[in-house]
Parts: C-alpha cells; sequence; structure tokens
C-alpha cells in the first residue's frame, strides 16, 4: 500500500509518476494539436522526434534515481503520447484525484492503473462530471490550494481552456479546511505566447518561500499581485514573455534545495543557485515543443 502525501510544491519527494516517451507515435496532424505551441511546430517541421524526448526524459529519469526517489512508469501504450503525466490526476494530502481532461486522452490513466490499485480504494476521488480539472492548474501551498482557471463565456470553445470554475467549487467541498484561491489565466488557441495553458506555465513556488511568475500570464492584474503581495517581490523571479514560451516556470523540486531545470534556462538557474538551491541541469528543448516541461511530466505521489 502506497501512503499518499502531497502538501506542497517542494516539500522531499519520495515517490513520483514519471511519463514516458517511449512509442510515443508519429508526428500528430495540425488539426489534432491540443496547444498553439505544438501546432506551431507541426506547421514549421520542428515538432519533436521519439528518439530526442526518449533520451530528455530518462535524463530526467537519472536525477530521480540520484536523489532515491522511487519512480513508477506508465505501462506503454502503442503510438500515444504518454509524456504529460500530471494532466491525467493529481494527489492533495492523501487524495488521488483523477481529473477530468480531453476525453481523447482517456487511455493514459488506464495505463497507470498498476500503480493506482497500491493506493487505499477509498482515497481514490472522482471529480464531477461537470468539473473539469488537470493537474497543471493544481498546486497545494501551505493553507492554500492554487488553482488556475478560465471563466470566460468562450470556455467550450478554447481547446486551451483546461479547468473550469466547477473544479474550483469541487476542491472546496472536498477540502473545507484549506482555502481555495482560483486565478483566471490568459488563454489563445493560436498564439503560444499569449497562451498560459496551466497554471504552472505562468507560476511555480519554489524553494521554502520563492516564487516564478509571469505576470502576462493572468487575466487580472490582481491576480498577479496578490501572488507577489504573498511571497513579498524580494522572492520573486518574474520571467519575460519570451521565457514563459520556453516553460521557464515549470521545472521540478525534488525539494527545498534541489530542483531539475532545463539547462538552457541561463537566467533562471543562476537565480536559483544564488537562493542556496541546487540545480540539476537536463536536456528538455526538444519535449517543451509541446507546450509542457519538467512539472508537466511528472505526478507526484508522496512528500516529506
Amino acid at each position: 500500500m502506497l501512503n499518499l502525501n502531497i502538501t506542497s510544491e517542494t516539500g522531499r519527494l519520495r515517490a513520483v509518476v514519471l511519463g514516458t516517451a517511449v512509442s510515443n507515435g508519429p508526428t500528430p496532424e495540425l488539426a489534432e494539436a491540443y496547444d498553439p505551441k505544438s501546432a506551431e511546430h507541426i506547421q514549421a517541421g520542428t515538432y519533436p522526434v521519439e528518439e530526442d524526448m526518449v533520451r530528455e526524459i530518462e535524463a530526467v529519469a537519472a536525477v530521480l534515481k540520484k536523489y532515491n526517489v522511487k519512480v513508477f512508469r506508465p505501462q506503454i501504450i502503442e503510438d500515444y503520447n504518454q509524456i504529460f503525466t500530471r494532466d491525467i490526476a493529481f494527489v492533495i494530502e492523501d487524495k488521488f484525484i483523477k481529473a477530468n481532461i480531453l476525453p481523447n486522452r482517456d487511455e493514459e490513466i488506464e495505463a497507470i492503473s498498476n500503480v493506482i490499485d497500491q493506493f487505499d480504494p477509498k482515497k481514490i476521488i472522482y471529480l464531477p462530471e461537470e468539473a473539469h480539472a488537470e493537474g497543471g492548474d493544481i498546486m497545494p501551498y501551505k493553507n492554500y490550494i492554487f488553482v488556475g482557471t478560465y471563466d470566460g463565456k468562450d470556455y467550450k470553445d478554447l481547446i486551451t481552456a483546461r479547468t473550469n470554475i466547477a473544479a474550483v467549487e469541487a476542491l472546496q467541498l472536498m477540502f473545507p479546511h484549506k482555502s481555495v484561491k482560483s486565478f483566471s489565466l490568459r488563454k489563445s488557441n493560436t498564439i503560444a505566447k499569449d497562451n498560459a495553458l496551466h497554471l504552472d506555465c505562468c507560476f511555480q513556488p519554489v524553494g521554502k518561500d520563492k516564487a516564478i511568475i509571469y505576470k502576462d500570464g493572468f487575466l487580472y492584474e490582481e491576480d498577479y499581485n496578490w501572488l507577489v503581495n504573498l511571497f513579498g517581490r524580494e522572492n520573486v523571479f518574474e520571467i519575460t514573455r519570451n521565457e514563459m514560451y520556453d516553460m521557464n516556470s515549470n521545472i521540478f523540486s525534488i525539494s527545498e534545495d534541489v530542483v531539475i531545470s532545463e539547462k538552457g534556462f541561463t537566467r533562471l538557474n543562476q537565480w536559483l543557485r544564488e537562493q542556496n538551491i541546487i540545480v540539476e541541469e537536463v536536456p528538455y528543448a526538444e519535449i517543451s515543443k509541446q507546450e509542457g516541461l519538467l512539472r508537466c511530466s511528472t505526478l507526484p505521489l508522496i512528500r516529506d
């Protein structure tokens, strides 16, 4: 039996599901793209190839092994993208919450059934049908659960709008002792540099009391200001539009003192080291072409 425990983004990681790029399938057709960045690379003929993506994700597996983290991997589905395990479920406290995600991705959760079978069945939670949520939008932080949402009337027309207000309400009912704080994100089906696909594409806590943030990822300036006030401006690393596009806020914490980051994030990695955080650099630029990076590829199960 695995005793689930996630109460923060930066507690010492003990167990995680890491995605796989094996048998990732051919380059999708343009009409099959889930996000504008993938579409951009499909059109340009620069969509990542399996060999490169396998190499990148296995570099992450090696770092996790170095820090004695128990790593689970999905069972391989032939010709199917299984890199972004963060989307399919998330753990808060000792509950494993299955996400209601894009319907044509249902098989991904089946591929980790061998892991789910190790949980107490009473701790496995299904969101109500009308509540849509993906793990990239959900972040426990101290007494809060932060949730990235989109509340526009055109929600149904935006494939990039992933988590709705019904999910925020469901989480508040599930965790009445927590303050569930939602942030409206800027969405675009067509311009990747103007699209915050998930909350972790424009914000993430790191270390003991720091945060990475991209101001224009938030639809309302007061949401951005609220976060800056919470962390204190001196503890916030502001990223640029291009750095957001490259996914600088989507690194992954092994602990308060250790992060895995993309080797090309020069400015961010230097700042992290200045905060006395060890930066384990990996190549991840090919996988990032699908508008996802290190946090997106991981589903933490247990943190101290």
